[in-house]
């Protein structure tokens, strides 16, 4: 799987009108983007699914395209194996499914979080045909996770972290697995405008368990976690201000370990393609 070293990460494939989606895939590969990662958020994921990865992967011909995540909860593994291979070679080539265990807040039949994701790995080797390690990736924070990933799929894909845990993360996983993390944009100078915006973005995961766990075990404080969110933690997951400033954080995760930077640049809305933001960042991005 050639991801490249960066990509773009974006609710609105999966929550935007699909015609402009293909259009603006089929821009990011020619701006020269290596992936396309449908995102999904904490208050459901419709269309984080295999369906809305071949509209992506029909439009384009050599980009890649990547979950993230799909739930273990909504779809069963069989089914998933299905979908799979139900797509033609020429896509699966270029397809990374992203699974993820969400949250206990969201997620009513949440249980057993590492037991859960373990089982369901195991189904999907078991699956006739099987959904290959190599095409897989997992949502992981935290060690039990992450070691998961390593044995079981090709690599780990955290969202909201520093460079710090992207450090920690290549320490855990050793030299072999895909580190593959998301990386939250705002291209804004202003310092106060860019941390309010960062602020509404983190809101609703602030309040779930999983993230707050995660950021406490990164050395962030309970005192950081409160009021929106300090400084301190807005600017540490957070890459704001001008393109050559949000390369250097970019490059900063690279030297940590990283293999692949999905950025998601912040939007008024679901359904927005961040277009004209991908463009003017590409120049500094794809050369960082």
């Amino acid at each position: 799987m050639q991801l490249g070293t960066i990509g773009i990460w974006s609710l609105a494939f999966t929550h935007g009108d699909r015609a402009e989606a293909r259009d603006a895939a089929t821009e990011l590969e020619e701006l020269g983007y290596g992936a396309v990662w449908l995102g999904g958020n904490p208050g459901g994921n419709p269309r984080a699914d295999l369906r809305t990865a071949s509209v992506v992967l029909s439009a384009t011909d050599k980009i890649a395209v990547a979950t993230g995540c799909v739930s273990i909860w909504d779809r069963p593994p069989g089914q998933l194996a299905a979908a799979y291979h139900a797509l033609p070679e020429r896509q699966r080539s270029r397809l990374l499914v992203g699974l993820g265990v969400s949250h206990a807040e969201i997620a009513g039949r949440y249980r057993d979080p590492y037991h859960a994701l373990r089982s369901y790995l195991e189904a999907l080797d078991a699956a006739v045909p099987p959904l290959p390690p190599s095409a897989r990736i997992v949502g992981a924070h935290g060690p039990q996770m992450t070691r998961l990933a390593a044995a079981r799929t090709t690599g780990v894909h955290p969202y909201l972290v520093s460079p710090a845990h992207t450090a920690w993360a290549r320490s855990m996983l050793g030299e072999g697995p895909l580190l593959a993390l998301e990386q939250t944009v705002i291209p804004h100078t202003d310092a106060e405008t860019a941390r309010a915006t960062a602020r509404g973005m983190l809101a609703p995961y602030l309040a779930l368990r999983n993230y707050r766990t995660a950021w406490l075990r990164a050395g962030f404080t309970a005192e950081d976690l409160t009021a929106g969110g300090s400084d301190r933690l807005i600017d540490e997951l957070f890459a704001w201000g001008k393109p050559d400033e949000i390369a250097a954080r970019l490059t900063a995760h690279h030297r940590a370990g990283a293999d692949h930077i999905a950025v998601q640049v912040v939007t008024d809305r679901l359904d927005s393609f961040a277009r004209q933001a991908w463009r003017d960042l590409a120049p500094e991005l794809l050369t960082a």
